[in-house]
């Protein structure tokens, strides 16, 4: 298993020694607002400041966020809000980093990234269920698998793969040292193969932009700007 920043900083948290710190130059820069309201009081939150929170007891992660696209092609399901908006399901008011820390927290252990050279090596690592929970237009709860929200382009069904924890990297700034977790970069929920994804799809899935194999499935995705949770588990 790789010893990773965030292992030690979840390991923090969990036995209540210290609150996950959030200076990062690659955060998101709602990492830097206030501290909002909980709204699970009831289960372990990692931060005042960012929006996930860990269900020790149903070994699950609870990550709040917001529709950024309803329609168009997508590289990525989700990721930290101000990153890859343009081009995402799902922006989440946390760090990918944070996110990394809470499915170790729920005893999942990170595999390894995709790699390209010299040839293409799927991304591996134990599979993870994503459910989205929000409130419809009618202030009804909903919730749905992730993959119904995200349409194959060529054969117009939902999303048939499930997503691994590959964990990502970290880069060294050769300057100072300090290290940065590359998924908070946007890469969080990947759907497109990225070698910094925290989450991607043990399958061959480009990122070039005129081969985007998947789609935010209209008229599945709630409206853009709806308030929705994401809860991350183990795949059963």
């Amino acid at each position: 298993m790789r010893v990773t920043t965030p292992q030690m900083l979840a390991a923090l948290v969990l036995f209540g020694v210290a609150a996950v710190p959030t200076a990062s130059r690659a955060e998101p820069a709602a990492v830097e607002a206030a501290a909002a309201p909980d709204r699970h009081p009831e289960l372990k939150r990692l931060s005042p400041t960012e929006e996930v929170w860990v269900d020790v007891a149903k070994k699950q992660v609870v990550v709040g966020g917001r529709i950024a696209m309803a329609d168009g092609p997508i590289e990525v399901f989700a990721c930290p809000e101000k990153t890859k908006e343009h081009e995402a399901v799902v922006a989440t008011r946390s760090s990918a980093r944070l996110i990394h820390a809470a499915l170790l927290a729920i005893g999942l252990d990170p595999g390894s990234p995709v790699s390209f050279d010299p040839d293409y090596v799927a991304a591996r690592g134990p599979a993870v269920a994503i459910r989205m929970r929000w409130k419809d237009a009618a202030g009804q709860l909903q919730e749905a698998r992730a993959q119904d929200w995200i349409r194959n382009a060529d054969t117009g069904k939902p999303l048939a793969a499930d997503w691994v924890f590959a964990g990502s990297t970290f880069w060294k700034d050769p300057q100072d040292g300090q290290e940065y977790y590359q998924a908070d970069g946007g890469d969080l929920v990947c759907v497109s193969n990225f070698p910094t994804a925290t989450l991607d799809l043990p399958i061959e899935s480009s990122q070039a932009n005129d081969a985007l194999l998947f789609e935010a499935f209209e008229g599945r995705v709630p409206p853009r700007g709806t308030d929705v949770e994401m809860i991350l588990s183990a795949k059963r």
